[in-house]
């Protein structure tokens, strides 16, 4: 995609407020129509599509939020989310002057004495900003993680039409109410403008993960790094995507990783990556001799409290003795409310296909026999239909949010992988000697260690 030239540069962003002026206009309109079409007894896929085309002037934010929706049982009626994915998910890069005075901005007017070499046109690009190759002083690879101007405003637009969408679905008495998934959404995008903040949490991942070697976390150079710019360690390795045919032990070993990079965090510290794209990983070595796991984008990053990984852990273990109260309980500390017995029957069917592999005690994927695509399709399904039944209105609590997309994530990634583990081996692994008390104490001196303030 061409870069966009200075001229273009500065229209497009002395516009923003425009757009988003005629967005808000696009939106009430979009509510008016949802209305008359539910009136009269409409299709749900007109109104998606109507959603596509009142949102259709916004290139940023939002499409994060449109994937991780795709991932919550009805958050969204159906066929909104996946219209939402239909839209532009990238800007036009920045141009190659418009990139210069923005690191000027951020580093002062000698920034480019600091690099031994710098590449104005972006490497890559994603929703919040685009990264720049460069060489330090020292010839060491650099990645330079450069925010778009303006992100702020985009993300506070963004996040008051879905705040209007989700308002919406709730007067169609959906079966999940919508209301503590908004407020997680919206704490965790603001979150990920603060580049500060994500070099915080990268430097924690390489204390977690010191003992996992083949587990890499680029290196943070804070003294060029602001809170729009962050300046990290080029870790060289392959997309995901190019050992999906390589040897089966090679892939075995490179989900493992995968399962470690994950678990290991959580289990141990109540701290996961919320962002399981596979554009967030690049395997080191060849697909004969792969080396180890590279982990990126520390942006959307989740801090429980400890408690809630007893709880995730007390559900396994309730499941395995097939213990109802025990089951209860664990929901409870979760943060469900006032679960009625088909409430709890609903939670279950998803529970047990999330910890399904983990208590099967062989050799096995994910889940047999179902496509990358289709990964916990019918189980959604089946949630869904069983909470309309009791009449809806199940109120998820804001931890359950990006704990439910990051384990749909990463089955998804050993699903593509064709992987075959004992998931129930590598699991137990990852809980031995776990107690929420040890939890909350590594969590507090791991989190003090970075300048990072404790989950309230």
């Amino acid at each position: 995609m061409a870069s966009l030239t200075d001229d273009e540069e500065n229209n497009r962003f002395s516009a923003r407020a425009g757009r988003y002026a005629r967005l808000g206009a696009n939106a009430g309109g979009f509510a008016a129509r949802v209305a008359a079409n539910r009136l009269m007894g409409g299709d749900a896929s007109v109104n998606a599509r109507s959603l596509t085309n009142a949102l259709g002037g916004l290139k940023g934010p939002v499409m994060k939020v449109a994937q991780l929706l795709a991932t919550i049982p009805e958050a969204l009626p159906p066929g909104y989310a996946e219209e939402l994915m239909t839209l532009q998910t990238q800007a036009p890069p920045m141009g190659s002057g418009f990139v210069r005075r923005r690191m000027q901005a951020e580093l002062g007017v000698d920034w480019r004495a600091r690099f031994s070499d710098f590449d104005a046109a972006p490497f890559a690009a994603a929703s919040l900003g685009q990264v720049h190759r460069a060489t330090s002083l020292a010839g060491e690879a650099l990645a330079c993680k450069l925010q778009y101007p303006d992100m702020a405003s985009a993300v506070e637009a963004d996040l008051s039409q879905l705040n209007l969408l989700f308002s919406l679905h709730r007067r169609m008495r959906p079966a999940v109410d919508t209301t503590d998934i908004a407020r997680e959404i919206g704490a965790r995008v603001r979150e990920e403008l603060d580049y500060e903040r994500e070099a915080r949490v990268a430097r924690l991942y390489a204390k977690m993960l010191a003992d996992r070697p083949r587990i890499r976390v680029p290196t943070i150079h804070a003294e060029l790094s602001t809170r729009r710019l962050l300046t990290m360690q080029w870790l060289a390795g392959a997309p995901l995507m190019t050992f999906v045919d390589a040897a089966q032990d090679q892939r075995n070993r490179t989900a493992t990783d995968l399962f470690e990079a994950w678990w290991r965090p959580f289990s141990r510290y109540a701290i996961i990556h919320g962002d399981p794209h596979l554009g967030n990983y690049s395997v080191v070595g060849a697909a004969g001799d792969v080396e180890g796991l590279n982990l990126f984008d520390y942006g959307c990053v989740r801090i429980f409290p400890a408690k809630f990984v007893g709880g995730v852990i007390g559900l396994y273990q309730a499941l395995k003795r097939g213990d109802e109260a025990g089951i209860v309980a664990a929901y409870e500390t979760w943060g469900f409310v006032n679960l009625s017995r088909q409430t709890i029957g609903a939670l279950n069917i998803w529970a047990r296909f999330i910890y399904g592999p983990l208590l099967d005690d062989r050799v096995r994927t994910i889940a047999d026999g179902v496509r990358p695509g289709d990964y916990g399709r019918r189980e959604v399904a089946a949630v869904v239909r069983a909470l309309k039944e009791q009449g809806g209105g199940l109120r998820p609590p804001r931890e359950f949010v990006f704990m439910d997309r990051a384990a749909i994530g990463l089955g998804g990634a050993f699903l593509r992988l064709g992987a075959e583990l004992n998931f129930h081996r590598l699991y137990e692994e990852a809980i031995e000697g776990v107690s929420v008390e040890r939890i909350a104490l590594d969590q507090q001196n791991a989190l003090a260690g970075v300048g990072l303030p404790a989950p309230t």
